[in-house]
Order: structure tokens, then sequence, then C-alpha cells
């Protein structure tokens, strides 16, 4: 009986969540293999399960167990709305990046704005932009083939045209010598290697360490790199968006002024911590 699966799902991934996480790890593996709502999942905790749906379950929890993020072991994650494809080559997209998408569309002046997005990972920011700004020409740009090769898959299932760019932006400079832009956005590695220890296990074991880390010794690298790009690239008045750790948020922000940039401004995310910076080029 289902009821008996969610109990398994308790005594097995006991080690890993809290009571409130597995309940809501069991629901979204039932909301997949079943097709039902959840008031349909609680009011039916007696049905009998054939072996085919058990095998799907017992095939979720031995991965879950395992530490495998939920989102990875369904193979998708939400984003804006959206259904994105996700596997351990991108980043699972996350709630404060669906505020940077807000940021962007909320502050948008441009009817049919040039729009490119730096390590776009999943292709969760750009294609969340083309869907509410269908005039927009959009690039993703991303070193990991893997990563394009998803991004390029969940573009296509939005039915969103996005021109996806294979290339290291720390080695980018002549990637785009005729496109100038109205918005280039980032949410680059930001985190360092001192700052594993406070990370969850799963997302250390899973999650693309390329997408995650930067050089202690060099906190700024990528910001800095991108920064500079965006100073050539961005139109005047055009804007530059980062993702940002709350840590350096203040030294990017002096940053910035030094390099041009007018109106840079630190965002608060839905925790109250620095986590979006936005910039004119003037």
């Amino acid at each position: 009986m289902l009821k008996e699966v969610e109990k398994e799902f308790s005594k097995r991934l006991s080690h890993l969540y809290d009571l409130q996480e597995i309940k809501e790890i069991f629901l979204l593996c039932a909301e997949e293999i079943l097709a039902l709502s959840r008031t349909e999942i609680i009011l039916q905790k007696d049905r009998d399960l054939g072996d085919d749906v058990r095998f799907r379950f017992e095939a979720l929890l031995s991965s879950l167990e395992k530490g495998v993020p939920i989102q990875y072991a369904l193979g998708y994650a939400w984003f804006y709305g959206m259904k994105l494809k996700v596997n351990e080559g991108v980043l699972i997209p996350r709630p404060e990046t669906e505020e940077l998408v807000a940021l962007i569309l909320k502050e948008n002046r441009h009817k049919n704005p040039k729009i490119i997005d730096i390590g776009t990972g999943s292709g969760c920011i750009p294609i969340a932009l083309k869907k509410h700004l269908p005039e927009a020409e959009v690039w993703g740009l991303d070193v990991s083939p893997e990563a394009l090769k998803v991004a390029s898959e969940n573009a296509k299932n939005e039915n969103c045209a996005i021109n996806f760019v294979e290339a290291d932006i720390l080695h980018a400079d002549k990637v785009f010598p005729q496109h100038n832009f109205d918005i280039i956005v980032s949410n680059p590695p930001y985190i360092t290697p001192s700052e594993k220890s406070a990370m969850a296990a799963n997302v250390l074991d899973h999650e693309p360490h390329l997408a995650l880390f930067i050089p202690e010794e060099n906190p700024l690298l990528f910001y800095e790199v991108i920064a500079g790009f965006a100073k050539e690239r961005l139109c005047k008045g055009g804007k530059l968006y980062f993702e940002i750790n709350r840590r350096f948020s203040q030294e990017l922000k002096v940053h910035l002024v030094k390099l041009g940039f007018t109106e840079v401004e630190v965002h608060l995310d839905m925790h109250g911590a620095d986590r979006m910076v936005s910039a004119v080029n003037s």
C-alpha cells in the first residue's frame, strides 16, 4: 500500500533529512509516479500498488538514500513555472535565481532587448526571460558542452529560440565581436573552498563543482572578467545583473563603481541576504 511506501521513505531517508523534508520528497515522487494531486495522494494512502509502481518508487528511493538530490533523481526541476530537465552536469535552479529573473523583467525598458546569460547551465535564466520577453534576442554562454546540451533541450521543450554558445568567459574576448547587448546577466561560480564545510553533502557530492567554486585567493574572478566584458559589450544605458555571494557584495559594488558603472545597487533575496547586484553602463 502507498502508506507502506511512505514509511519506507521515512525509514531510509532519516539520516539525510528531517521528517518534513522527507514528507515533501515522498509527495514529489508520488506525484510523478502516480500522476495524482497531493490531495488525491493523501486520500489514497490505502491504495494497493502494482509491481511496476513499487519498482519505480524503489528506484527513486535507492538514489535518494545515497544523497542524490530529488531534482536529479526525478530528472527535472521547477523554475519560474517551467519544468526543466536537470542532471548532474548542471546546477539545480534555485528560488533566489527566480528572484534575479523577476528583477530583470521588472526593470527591462526595451521592447526587444538583446540579452546574454553567462554561465547558463540548465538555461533557466535565458529561457525564463525569453518566455516573458518573446521579442528579445537571447544568448546563453557556457564552458560545458554537457550543460549546453541540457539547456538546448530545455529551450526546445519550452519553444524558445535561444542562441547557445560554448565558450569560457575567462577567454571569450573575441566570441561576440559583432554584438552589443542591452542586458548582461550572470550567476557565476561564487563559493570559496573554505565555505564547503557549511554546505549540504548532497550538493557537494552531486552538483558540478565547475559551476560552484572559485579560487579562495580570487573570489571576484568571474565578476571582474564579466564586468570587463560588460563594459565593452553593453550598450550605453544597458544593465548588468549578477547573482552574488553575499560575503563579497560590497567589494563587488566598489569594483563596479571603479569601472565606471553607475546606479550600482545591491538587492536582497527573500531571506534578507545580499543576493543580487545591478549596474548601468553609462
